[in-house]
C-alpha cells in the first residue's frame, strides 16, 4: 500500500511525467514507425539526382573501359609492330651471315685444295703411293697403310691367305726407299739364327757369344716376316726388343738397328697368350682378301700384259718426286713438333677408348702404349697431308690400329663417324642459348637496368654459332673438302664416310641456324630495348625452358 500511494501521488502531481508501462511501450512503437516512414518522401524527392549521378558513373566506366580497350589494342598493335621489326632485322642479319659463309666457303675450299696440291711432302706421298700400287689391284688401302707405317716408324701386320701380294708390298717399299731388305718365312722349328744371323766362329774362339748380323734382320731397313706367329720363345725375346726399341743385344753389347718398318704376315691370329705382346707390336693391322669378282677381268688383263706381280714402276718417276729414306726417317719427329692435336680430337680419342673398353662386347682393350702411338700416328698422317692440325677425319685411320679381332675395325669406324656426325658440342650450345635468354629477359624486365652484360653474352654466342655455321656450310656445300683431300683414305672409304656423315651433319646445320637466329634475336632485342613480351612472343620455347629453370631455382 505504501508503493501504491506513492505511485498515485506522483501520477496526480505530474501526470505528464509518469506513464503506465503499456502507454510507454505504445509511444516507443509509434516513434519507431515514424522514424522508419519519414525518410521515404525525402528519398523520393532526391531520386532524380541520384539516378543522374549513377548514369554519369556508368558512362564514365564505359568510357574508361573503351579507353582501356583502345589502349590495349594500341599496345597489342605496338607489340606486333615491334615483333615484326625485330623479326625482320634478325632475318636480314641471318641472310647476311649465310652469304658471308658462302664467300668464306669458296675462299677456304680453294685455299685448302691449293695447300694440299702444292705441299711438297703431300705431293711426294701421293707419287710414292701411286708407284707402290702400280700393277696391283684392290691394294690401295694396304699400300697407304704400309707407307704410313714407314713414315711413323711403326710396323704393319697383314692377315690373309697366301698369294695376296703381302710380301710384294714389303719388297716394293724397300725398292722405293732404296733400303736393305730382309725376308724370311718362319715355322715352328725356326731357330734364332734364321733371323739374327749365325754365331761367329771367331768370336767363339775368343770366348765371345756374338752373331754375324750382316744381311740379317738386325741390319735391314725394311723386312718381311711371313707366318710371324710361328715364332717360338727363343726368337720372341730378341724380336720384341728389336721391334719396339730398335735395339738388338749381340753378346754383351746392345746395338741400335736401322729398321724402318717390318711387315708381318699371317694366315691367322695368334692363339697363345705368349704371342699377345708380339701382336701388340704391330700398330697397324689389315685383313687382306683376294681380288673380288668385279676385279677378276682387270686381273686377267694385267696377267696377260705381264704387269701382274711386276716390281714397283720406276719409269717416269723422278726420284725427287717420291719419298726417300731420309724423308721416312725424319717424318715422325718433324710431325710431333709441328702438328697440333685439337681439343675435338682429344675428346674423340678419350671417348673412343672408354667406349671400346666399357661398352663393346667383348671389350676391346687399348694399352697405354698403343694409345700414345695412335696419337703420334695421327700427327704423322696430318703432317704428310700438308696440315698443321690433326683432323677428326684422320681418326678414321684408327680402325686399322685399335681392333683386336675381326669386326673390331668396323666398331671403331662406326664410333668415329657417329662422333663426327652427332657433334656433342651442340648440346652445350643449346644450354648456352637458354642461359643467354634468361640474362636478356631479366635485363629487359627491369626498367633502367644495365644491359651491357647480357648484350656481351648474346654477342659472344652469336660469334660462336656463326663460326660453327661457317664450318658446317664449308663442309657440306663443298662436299667435305678436308675428307676428300686426305692422301690416306681410298676413294671407296671416302665415299662411304660421306654417305654416313652427310645426313647427320645436315641436321646439325639446321640446329645451328635455329640457335643462331635465336641468339641474333636476343642481341637485337637488347639493342632495340624491346619489351619482355616481345621476347616471349618471338622465343616461346626458350621462355618455357627459362621458366622451368627459374621454378627449380626457386
Amino acid at each position: 500500500p505504501i508503493h501504491t500511494r506513492v505511485t498515485l501521488c506522483l501520477s496526480m502531481s505530474a501526470p505528464h511525467v509518469v506513464m503506465s508501462s503499456h502507454a510507454r511501450c505504445s509511444h516507443v512503437a509509434k516513434a519507431r514507425v515514424t522514424s522508419s516512414i519519414r525518410p521515404a518522401p525525402l528519398a523520393r524527392r532526391h531520386a532524380p539526382h541520384v539516378m543522374r549521378a549513377r548514369k554519369m558513373d556508368q558512362v564514365q566506366e564505359v568510357d574508361e573501359s573503351a579507353s582501356s580497350q583502345n589502349s590495349k589494342t594500341s599496345s597489342m598493335a605496338s607489340q606486333k609492330d615491334a615483333i615484326s621489326t625485330l623479326s625482320a632485322l634478325v632475318t636480314t642479319e641471318l641472310n647476311d651471315i649465310k652469304q658471308d659463309a658462302a664467300v668464306v666457303l669458296n675462299n677456304a675450299a680453294t685455299a685448302k685444295e691449293h695447300l694440299n696440291k702444292n705441299h711438297d711432302l703431300a705431293i711426294r706421298v701421293r707419287a710414292t703411293a701411286e708407284r707402290l700400287a702400280h700393277g696391283l689391284l684392290e691394294r690401295d688401302t694396304e699400300v697407304r697403310l704400309m707407307l704410313l707405317a714407314a713414315l711413323a716408324g711403326e710396323h704393319l701386320l697383314l692377315l690373309g691367305p697366301p698369294g695376296t701380294a703381302k710380301s710384294e708390298l714389303a719388297r716394293r717399299l724397300s725398292e722405293v726407299c732404296h733400303g736393305r731388305f730382309f725376308e724370311r718365312l718362319l715355322t715352328r722349328f725356326s731357330v734364332p739364327e734364321e733371323l739374327f744371323g749365325p754365331l761367329s766362329m771367331s768370336g767363339l774362339e775368343n770366348d765371345k757369344y756374338v752373331r754375324q748380323t750382316d744381311g740379317y734382320l738386325p741390319t735391314a731397313d725394311v723386312a718381311f716376316v711371313d707366318e710371324i706367329f710361328k715364332a717360338n720363345s727363343a726368337i720372341l725375346n730378341a724380336l720384341l726388343t728389336l721391334l719396339n726399341e730398335r735395339l738388338f743385344d749381340n753378346g754383351t753389347e746392345r746395338h741400335k738397328v736401322p729398321l724402318l718398318c717390318l711387315v708381318g704376315a699371317s694366315n691367322e691370329l695368334p692363339e697363345s697368350e705368349e704371342l699377345d705382346a708380339l701382336y701388340d707390336r704391330f700398330l697397324l693391322r689389315k685383313s687382306v682378301r683376294q681380288v673380288s669378282a668385279d676385279g677378276l677381268a682387270s686381273l686377267t688383263e694385267l696377267a696377260a700384259s705381264g704387269f701382274a706381280g711386276a716390281s714397283a714402276d720406276s719409269e717416269g718417276h723422278d726420284a725427287s718426286t717420291t719419298l726417300g729414306m731420309d724423308d721416312m726417317m725424319t717424318c715422325r719427329d718433324a710431325a710431333i713438333e709441328a702438328v697440333e692435336v685439337p681439343r675435338a680430337v682429344v675428346d674423340m680419342l678419350v671417348g673412343m677408348r672408354k667406349h671400346l673398353q666399357d661398352k663393346c662386347e667383348p671389350p676391346i682393350y687399348v694399352s697405354d702404349r698403343r694409345f700414345i702411338k695412335c696419337v703420334n700416328l695421327l700427327q704423322v698422317a696430318a703432317h704428310a697431308n700438308g696440315a698443321e692440325n690433326v683432323s677428326v677425319y684422320d681418326c678414321l685411320l684408327l680402325q686399322h690400329a685399335l681392333g683386336q679381332r675381326p669386326g673390331d675395325d668396323e666398331k671403331v669406324r662406326q664410333y668415329v663417324l657417329d662422333s663426327i656426325g652427332k657433334d656433342e658440342g651442340l648440346t652445350q650450345a643449346e644450354l648456352a642459348v637458354v642461359g643467354a635468354y634468361g640474362s636478356t629477359h631479366n635485363a629487359l624486365s627491369k626498367s633502367g637496368a644495365d644491359t651491357s652484360i647480357a648484350l656481351e653474352e648474346a654477342r659472344t654466342l652469336v660469334a660462336l654459332l656463326r663460326a660453327r655455321h661457317a664450318t658446317l656450310s664449308q663442309t657440306l656445300d663443298a662436299e667435305f673438302p678436308v675428307l676428300r683431300s686426305s692422301v690416306w683414305l681410298s676413294a671407296a672409304e671416302i665415299a662411304g664416310a660421306i654417305q654416313h656423315i652427310a645426313p647427320l651433319m645436315a641436321e646439325n646445320k639446321e640446329r645451328v641456324e635455329e640457335m643462331l637466329e635465336e641468339a641474333l634475336t636476343l642481341e637485337q632485342a637488347l639493342l632495340t630495348d624491346a619489351s619482355p613480351g616481345v621476347l616471349e612472343a618471338l622465343l616461346p620455347r626458350r621462355h618455357r625452358q627459362y621458366e622451368k629453370v627459374s621454378q627449380k631455382d626457386a
